[in-house]
């Protein structure tokens, strides 16, 4: 990860995930580098490191924050999305729970975006209309298609 750019490749170094998350958590990452890779890389750290709880409201503040210093507003359209942070912050959590911890940085952070990086995988669980609505933005919905593994329930 570079500070000159977006990066959305494997990452090669387990230095180049622990700046990720410093430079998420000080809000100095670009809007070209807050990529999916880098959400999920962020959501794995924090799940990694906190519990379910604590790691939820660490990466609602920390995307807020981000937000915040690049301008993007919260609103019915734009911004912060609480059912979809919360819904990947479960699934990183299981696959936590499943793989255990095994690997440097990188090789925990690639191979969960092997598997969980493809951008439809909300709509395994949730209607699109679910998804684009207001309330899905503002507050937690649950999956109306498929549900979440129960040892990823609650916060």
């Amino acid at each position: 990860m570079t500070a000159s750019g977006p990066v959305d490749r494997p990452w090669r170094s387990a230095h180049e995930v622990e700046d990720l998350v410093a430079r998420f958590e000080d809000a100095s990452l670009s809007p070209g580098e807050w990529t999916h890779r880098a959400h999920l890389t962020v959501a794995l750290w924090y799940v990694s490191h906190h519990a379910p709880g604590d790691a939820f409201d660490r990466m609602r503040s920390g995307i807020l924050g981000l937000n915040a210093a690049h301008g993007v507003p919260t609103t019915p359209t734009r911004g912060y999305h609480e059912t979809l942070t919360r819904f990947y912050m479960c699934v990183v959590t299981h696959h936590v729970h499943q793989q255990g911890i095994t690997g440097d940085w990188a090789e925990r952070a690639n191979r969960l975006v092997d598997r969980l990086g493809a951008r439809d995988l909300p709509l395994h669980h949730y209607s699109e209309a679910r998804l684009r609505s207001p309330k899905a933005r503002a507050e937690w919905m649950e999956p109306d298609l498929m549900p979440l593994p129960e040892r990823t329930r609650g916060r």
